[in-house]
Formats: structure tokens, sequence, C-alpha cells
């Protein structure tokens, strides 16, 4: 199918820098996602790749060709909108056709490709309905439909599932990624859902305020982020201050929240001022009576807040500090008042800059 090339595209709004400086290569049938959150650029980059906003600066290439002067109709994109863009006055079977009526394709052709779209979002017997009969998965399943008909080089989703309610969001998630795995095309999805991102990407661009912050498969950007920014963004994480007290190698240790913690970091400075990133789920409460792991680390605060979810359970320890402690389990705490938070230093991350 198609590899895009993003090269140092800038697009300013007034004084606002809504894309800043991007370069991206996104290879040939990748499911890329830009994850961040509201005004951070991620629509407006999609947009540029799409023809809907010109550049300032930079360029954009389809396979090696440059298409960022083309119009819109001219770089064969497919967009499907966070408001669907259904057409009210057109059928199910018209709407999908529309692309392709504007193309002049054979009557023949438009209505096997028709039936060959429909049937891949699993809407073969809606033909003849009107939008108002579909519900919003149903119309959600139309724009996708009249993206993919017109048989684009890339398929571009900007916020699709942002309309739908919580179950048919996981639904609509895995459609989406079965579909292009059908197809085999490049796709370029936006959305401000980390959960979404991490679930169907096969590489993840977490942005913020217009720039790249890192760029990677979604478990080394959870497990292995590069800032203090996409730690907290991405899922849950604590960041404590700390500072390097020594360093041996890639190991060091650091000082953070009053215990000398012994952990793997490829940067830093005896006496730097770094972020801990640590996730909820790398933290336990130690039972009365139970004994630390050997190489384990501990930390003692004050049980605090106390959320039942259900599956799991997320509570709060407050250090003597006053930071708060986040920590998720499967159970409630079995204890109150003064605890011992322990963890493994392996799973700390250490991030260069301040919380």
């Amino acid at each position: 199918m198609t590899a895009i090339t993003i090269e140092g595209v800038v697009r300013s709004f007034g004084v606002l820098r809504a894309v800043d400086d991007v370069s991206i290569a996104i290879r040939d049938k990748e499911f890329f996602t830009l994850l961040g959150p509201s005004g951070c650029g991620k629509t407006t980059l999609l947009r540029m790749v799409a023809g809907f906003c010109e550049l300032d600066r930079g360029r954009i290439l389809f396979d090696g060709e440059r298409i960022d002067t083309l119009p819109p109709h001219g770089r064969n994109t497919g967009m499907v909108f966070q408001s669907y863009a259904v057409f009210p006055h057109l059928t199910v079977a018209d709407n999908v056709a529309y692309g392709l009526r504007a193309r002049r394709i054979a009557a023949v052709e438009v209505d096997r490709r028709i039936d060959h779209a429909l049937k891949l979002v699993q809407l073969e017997n809606f033909r003849p309905r009107w939008p108002h009969q579909l519900s919003g998965g149903q119309l959600q399943r139309v724009a996708i439909a009249r993206a993919i008909v017109i048989e684009p080089r890339v398929l571009l989703l900007d916020e699709p599932l942002s309309n739908l309610d919580a179950k048919l969001r996981v639904e609509m998630r895995t459609e989406i990624r079965r579909l292009q795995k059908t197809l085999g095309i490049t796709v370029i999805y936006v959305t401000h859902d980390q959960e979404e991102a991490l679930a169907i990407s096969d590489r993840i661009a977490v942005m913020r305020s217009g720039r790249i912050e890192q760029v990677a498969e979604p478990r080394a950007i959870y497990e292995q982020p590069a800032t203090a920014f996409v730690a907290e963004f991405v899922g849950t994480s604590n960041l404590l201050r700390g500072t390097i007290q020594q360093r041996d190698g890639e190991m060091v240790d650091i000082m953070v929240a009053g215990v000398s913690v012994r952990t793997r970091a490829a940067a830093g400075l005896v006496g730097d001022r770094v972020v801990v990133s640590l996730r909820p789920e790398a933290l336990s409460l130690l039972a009365p009576g139970e004994v630390l792991r050997a190489g384990w680390a501990r930390i003692v605060g004050l049980l605090s807040e106390v959320e039942y979810l259900g599956p799991v359970t997320r509570f709060t320890v407050q250090l003597a500090d006053g930071s708060p402690l986040r920590l998720m389990a499967l159970a409630p705490p079995a204890t109150a008042g003064e605890v011992i938070v322990a963890f493994d230093p392996g799973r700390a991350i250490v991030l260069e800059g301040s919380a």
C-alpha cells in the first residue's frame, strides 16, 4: 500500500504554533496513532495529511512522492470524521456511493463496491435505510464504508469513536483494527483515549503542544516512557522527585521519597535532579508481618483514599512530604493507618527534568 513520510511540517494559526516542526516516518500497512490531549495538534496534523489544512513549512510524501502540493481529491485518502458527516438526505447505499459517483465510476462497478464495503463493515442488509433509522455505531460504520469504498491509499480517522458509549467504543475499535488488517491499508488514527491507542496501534506518537514527545510501540510507550508527560498522560503514574547519588555504569542510586533506590538509567550525573515514574500496579502494600522481598525498596506512608471499582481497587498512600502515591490492587487493602509500600526498583523509570 503506502508508506508516509512527514518532514519538518509546521502550521500556525496567528501566534499559536499548532504543529511545530513534526517529522514522522509511517510504515506501509501500519496502524499509526496520534495520541494527545485536546489542542496538542494531532487533528491539525491529520488534516494536513488529508489536504484540508495547508503547511506553513515542510513536506508530506506517499511512497517518496510529494503530495502536500496536491488538492485533497488528488491524494487518494479516505477520511472518517468525529461527527460521521453522513448525509441525512441520502440512503446508506447512496452515502457510500457518493465518492464513487463524484469520480464518475461506472454504475455496475459502483454497485459492486457498495456491496463489498457494506459487507466489510457488516451492514450488507442496510442499503435502503436512512441515517435517522441507524444507531450511532451503525452511522460510524457507514462513514467508514464511505471512506474505504474509494479504495484509498491511506485511511485517516479523526476521533471516530468519541461519540459512542463505552461498550460500543470497545466493539468498534476491534472492528476498525480487523478491517485495517483485512484491507492491508496504512492508517493514521487520532485519539485522546490512551486505552484505545494502546489496544489497536502498531505504533503511537504522543503529542504535546504541537510537538512529538515520543514515537514507539504501545508497550514501549507504557513501560518505557521517554518523558514525564508521556508517563503521566499514558495511563496513570506516580512522578516522584529524586536526586542521583551514585552511578555505576547504567545503574544509579537515587534518593527518592526518603529512600535510596537502585535502578537503571542511561542519562544523568551524580547530583542531577530527576523524576522517577512508578506505575500504580508496580506497587504493593506489605501485609502485617510480611517480609520485604530481597532487593525490593520500601516507602512508609499513611493510607488515605480507597476507591473500589469491582475488578480492581485504587487507593492512595500519603507520603511524609505530602506527596500522594497511587496504587492499584485486585482486592481492597487489608490494613489502615500507617502502611509500607513495596516495589521492585527495576520497575522504576528514571526521567530527566522536573515533575
